[in-house]
């Protein structure tokens, strides 16, 4: 079965790599490639891939967001995320859009193809180091479950600021939506990461998807 392959990057150099690395595999044939978000929604429209290499880092809209309106449009295309990004924000987010592989640039190549292999299949591959951060959310969601929900230690208040916060606003942004000063934010936010026992922005955002507070 040939594996029709659709490549998003913003590196003209990049796509060329990948263009000269893919085209000695028998099974995969590139049917489009695109620099831009907008420029591969409107390519998998035409072309129909079976797989859709994305890098997240894109000059438009992330990767992310693109994977979302591909999926909403076409949920049986598969989507790898092909990326420099190894942190845990963008990878849960990335896996939320619906992402079935994600695998670093510094993989070996021989790991590229099994992860479009496999995405073509329909399963799901992540690179051995992401693979770890699943399991380590999944013994977290546990925990959770097992205790009582953290969100029951915030006040209202606190629960507006972190949803504000998880979609990446600033002290004084969220200070004028909600009307209050920058301070009062940011000791909200400060109270918040002590009762939730956070200590990052990328766990912030990583416990917010896991709860449903927001969407990845």
């Amino acid at each position: 079965m040939k594996i029709h392959l659709f490549l998003v990057d913003d590196h003209e150099v990049v796509r060329t790599g990948l263009r000269m690395l893919l085209s000695n595999e028998e099974d995969v044939v590139i049917v489009g490639e695109a620099g831009t978000a907008k420029e591969a929604i409107k390519g998998v429209e035409k072309s129909k891939p079976d797989v859709i290499l994305m890098d997240i880092g894109l000059p438009d809209i992330s990767g992310i967001e693109a994977t979302k309106q591909i999926k909403n449009k076409f949920p049986d295309m598969a989507v790898v995320a092909l990326t420099i990004h190894e942190d845990e924000e963008y990878f849960f987010r990335m896996l939320g859009a619906g992402a079935s592989g994600y695998i670093p640039k510094r993989a070996a190549p021989e790991e590229l193809l099994t992860a479009i292999r496999s995405a073509a299949k329909g399963e799901v591959y992540l690179y051995p180091s992401m693979a770890k951060l699943l399991v380590k959310d999944y013994l977290a969601q546990e925990r959770d479950l097992n205790g009582a929900s953290s969100l029951d230690g915030l006040t209202d208040r606190e629960s507006e600021v972190l949803k504000h916060l998880v979609e990446g606003e600033s002290n004084e942004e969220i200070a004028e939506v909600l009307v209050i000063s920058p301070k009062t934010v940011a000791r909200h936010r400060e109270n918040i990461m002590h009762k939730l026992n956070l200590h990052s922005r990328s766990e912030l955002v990583r416990y917010a998807i896991r709860k449903g507070i927001i969407k990845a």
